[in-house]
């Protein structure tokens, strides 16, 4: 393979469904940032928790700032606490399982694309939870969606 590819994800923890990511081929310090403004670009939730862990990329990209800048609550677990990135560490054992472990990538194009049909071809449309009601995030999302009002 080329190298290294970082990857972020923003994961929203009610519907447990992957709402933003960034990939790169590089460790940029405001990875978890492009992440973030990725979920929550088309989105516009209220009431938003950003919760990240203690490691220095949070703590370099200012990420606490950032967030109260959007209206959005950061929050850090404390040191060693085991709970806090649980559902997303569940996640990324998840695509090491289903994309990751079997294959060796040739490009960063390819590995992308792997991991993007990962999430959005595989994970919120089909892996169910049982938090949701053995719903996938999609589904669950779909079924208490907002109906528009028509003008």
């Amino acid at each position: 393979m080329a190298g290294f590819l970082s990857l972020a994800v923003v994961l929203d923890v009610f519907r447990r469904r992957i709402v933003g990511w960034c990939m790169r081929d590089t460790r940029p310090p405001c990875l978890v940032i492009d992440a973030r403004h990725m979920a929550a670009t088309p989105r516009r939730a209220t009431d938003v928790i950003h919760h990240s862990d203690q490691r220095s990329p949070y703590r370099a990209c200012a990420v606490g700032p950032r967030c109260t800048l959007r209206g959005v609550r950061p929050s850090r677990g404390s040191r060693g606490d085991a709970d806090d990135p649980a559902m997303v560490e569940r996640f990324f054992a998840t695509l090491e399982v289903e994309c990751l472990a079997n294959h060796r990538f040739t490009t960063h194009t390819e590995a992308r694309l792997a991991i993007f049909r990962t999430i959005e071809g595989g994970y919120n449309p089909n892996r169910r939870h049982s938090a949701r009601g053995q719903r996938s995030p999609t589904a669950d999302e779909q079924a208490y969606a907002v109906p528009s009002r028509a003008a």
